[in-house]
């Protein structure tokens, strides 16, 4: 059985552009560099669309014209298919650039060392990433993602450091005191 690909996700169909087989496609990185990383696949490796022509409208939207036909209506009736490419054809992201698939699963832990749970999910609802923390028990709970709230990240040792706001507000109620 042939192992399951590494794949990223780097974008989303959005629906059609015009009537000439074009798709709107939201891009999760680079809008300029999305359609020069080869073929979109989906999860099992399988080629969805090869790229032929992109070009930026704006945002996070890009206009993708595809080497192989495809309809209008299709395209709309694929609206929110995710769209992947091997992580070998991205480049390796700079010093404090993380890719997000590199984050899920990492262990957290507070500047003391405690175990606070594992990144279950990096999220935007808006206002900056957050890491969503599965901790061993309880609910979880969501830390920005800024080099205060997680100083520290070591992806060959599988953790993170976290400094929850709380406990920087916890710190500053001590001195007061």
């Amino acid at each position: 059985m042939a192992s399951k690909p590494d794949l990223l996700v780097i974008g989303a169909i959005a629906g059609a552009h015009g009537v000439h087989g074009e798709a709107k496609v939201r891009a999760f990185g680079d809008p300029a560099m999305i359609a020069r990383y080869g073929p979109f696949l989906d999860p099992a490796g399988k080629v969805i669309f090869t790229p032929k022509k992109a070009r930026h409208s704006g945002g996070e939207t890009v206009i993708v014209t595809f080497k192989e036909p495809v309809t209008r209506e299709a395209l709309i009736a694929m609206k929110g298919t995710l769209l992947h490419v091997p992580r070998a054809a991205l480049p390796e992201p700079d010093e404090d650039e993380f890719y997000y698939s590199d984050l899920l699963g990492l262990a957290v832990e507070d500047l003391a060392g405690e175990p606070l749970g594992t990144v279950k999910a990096v999220n935007n609802f808006g206002a900056g990433d957050l890491l969503e923390i599965l901790p061993p028990e309880g609910p979880s709970f969501y830390l920005p993602f800024t080099k205060q709230a997680v100083p520290h990240i070591d992806l060959k040792a599988g953790r993170l450091v976290a400094n929850p706001p709380e406990a920087e507000e916890d710190e500053d109620d001590e001195a007061r005191e």
